[in-house]
């Protein structure tokens, strides 16, 4: 199969997830706008969803993908089944631990990490530790779901791993409809979405286990033990956990400073599931399918294959993105308005999301290259590098958050974490070219530079149309007449830059040739 067939299987799962994602914002949008209730809802499930990100997709798909990959190759399907046992073991019972401690330590947590500002709220703070209480075993459901999604992935089975978010927002679907059917209050809305995620949590780790049953392995719990093989999994997984959660650390850090002001943290967090979508579908995608295919590569001495693997990578991200940028900065007002101006949402809110959303369309490229850049060192078992970039862009992300929060809001955090983002793409690739591992293609660069202008091109067809249509697409139009806008304007804005992208020669039939019809090298290097 090949890498982009690879991509457009996990990245059509995310897809479908992100549509329920959108449909699941919708209704919280509908139900609780950016009122008191969101943000408590959103400040409590933040913290379990940053140790999700922190010990459970950033540590595995870097430490435990290559480990597993060289089991495999190493031992056969007993010698892989020996190791994942071994881990689970350990990542049972040290999650155990975890979830005890922050449970206890709850009130002290919300008060200085989550949510600061909420302190001085008596009712906010209260109920913000109690839904943080419910919600944070989802961190030990969906920690042991990432170990088996690495092992899914390691084994070329994709699609479970990818379609298990989907379950999240299906179960949240449910809570809102029946919240909005029962006429329920905020609060009570609040409660059922809580439950809900740990409900989802339960029911993602069943898909996943099914998964990994029915790709022919299975997994029995084993007496914790630091094996060496585990040991070497621990020294890889802790700076990787920390490089693979930046994102959230950085959102947790935005949220904590956002809590001082009331709507903040909702406005983020409705942005945040809009640009996740084209993040999801292509990012996380390429860092999925990227790392088994990189680590198989260089175990293999294919170090001609695993340079192309990379630029290919990088060559598909930039295809996709960088018209996606353009488009989230020239259509966030729109785009808001259509998704969720409606009920306890109203056009001051929508001003407000939609200059955060626009601020995340210019780091868009950044976060998406970030999950292509990744695995060039995770493959090669390198998961410190990554941690000390990290670390500048945590600090620059709250320099720069603290700096500008006081004078411009909300949309002041969402340029902390753009900035943040590019500041660690540049790191990451700088390295990868110092040390070799990246071959400078001056056929990319070109194709790179040609994209912005077919992007620009299409960017100049959007505003003119924009004008244009502006009475179908304003507030007062009715919401079929804007989505059906929106839709027409976006499908035009595709056609267009497609189209610009082949006459100016920043796409050809060869690039796609190469991302479709990839060959394994045939010979090792070195």
């Amino acid at each position: 199969m090949s890498l982009v067939k690879k991509f457009a299987t996990v990245g059509g799962a995310t897809l479908g997830s992100r549509i329920f994602g959108f449909a699941r914002e919708t209704l919280m949008a509908a139900a609780l706008g950016t009122g008191p209730m969101a943000d408590v809802f959103y400040a409590a499930f933040r913290f379990p969803n940053l140790f999700r990100r922190l010990f459970a997709e950033g540590a595995f798909n870097a430490a435990f993908v290559p480990l597993f990959a060289k089991e495999i190759e190493a031992n056969g399907t007993d010698g892989a089944k020996r190791f994942s046992e071994e881990v689970f073991g350990v990542l049972f019972s040290v999650l155990l631990l975890i979830t005890i401690v922050m449970e206890l330590a709850m009130p002290l947590l919300v008060r200085f990490v989550i949510a600061p500002g909420f302190a001085d709220d008596p009712e906010k703070f209260s109920i913000t530790i109690r839904m943080a209480a419910v919600m944070f075993p989802y961190l030990m459901c969906m920690s042991l779901t990432a170990m088996m999604s690495g092992m899914l992935n390691s084994l070329h089975h994709f699609f479970a791993a990818a379609i298990a978010p989907v379950f999240l927002n299906v179960v949240m679907i449910g809570a809102l409809f029946y919240a909005l059917y029962t006429g329920a209050d905020p609060l009570a809305t609040a409660w059922y979405l809580s439950w809900g995620v740990l409900a989802a949590g339960v029911l993602q780790l069943a898909v996943v286990y099914v998964g990994v049953l029915a790709a022919g392995m299975s997994i029995g719990f084993r007496f914790p033990k630091m094996t060496p093989n585990v040991k070497r999994l621990l020294i890889l997984a802790v700076p990787a956990a920390v490089t693979g959660g930046i994102t959230q650390i950085n959102q947790l850090i935005g949220q904590a400073i956002a809590s001082s002001r009331d709507g903040a943290i909702a406005a983020l967090q409705y942005a945040d599931r809009i640009y996740q979508l084209p993040l999801g579908v292509v990012g996380v995608a390429v860092g999925v399918v990227l790392l088994p295919e990189l680590a198989r590569a260089l175990k293999g001495g294919n170090l001609r294959e695993a340079g192309n693997l990379q630029n290919r990578s990088i060559e598909f991200v930039l295809f996709l993105t960088i018209p996606a940028a353009f488009a989230l900065w020239i259509l966030s007002d729109e785009i808001i308005r259509v998704l969720y101006e409606r009920g306890a949402f109203h056009q001051e809110n929508t001003a407000v999301v939609g200059s955060i959303l626009a601020i995340y369309g210019i780091g868009l490229p950044a976060f998406v290259l970030i999950k292509a850049l990744q695995p060039g060192f995770y493959a090669r078992e390198d998961t410190k590098t990554p941690m000390r970039f990290s670390a500048i862009a945590v600090a620059t992300n709250c320099a720069t958050a603290l700096t500008l929060f006081p004078y411009m809001g909300a949309p002041g955090i969402a340029v902390a974490e753009a900035t943040a983002g590019w500041i660690s793409t540049v790191l990451l690739f700088a390295t990868l070219l110092h040390r070799g591992h990246l071959t400078w293609e001056w056929a990319l660069a070109k194709r790179t530079a040609l994209l912005i202008v077919a992007a620009a091109v299409m960017g100049a067809a959007i505003v003119f149309l924009k004008q244009y249509w502006a009475p179908w697409l304003a507030s007062g139009a009715p919401l079929l007449t804007k989505i059906g806008t929106l839709g027409l304007l976006i499908a035009i804005a595709m056609l267009i830059y497609f189209a610009a992208a082949f006459l100016v020669g920043g796409a050809n039939l060869g690039m796609i040739r190469r991302n479709l019809n990839r060959k394994q090298a045939p010979a090792k290097d070195g």
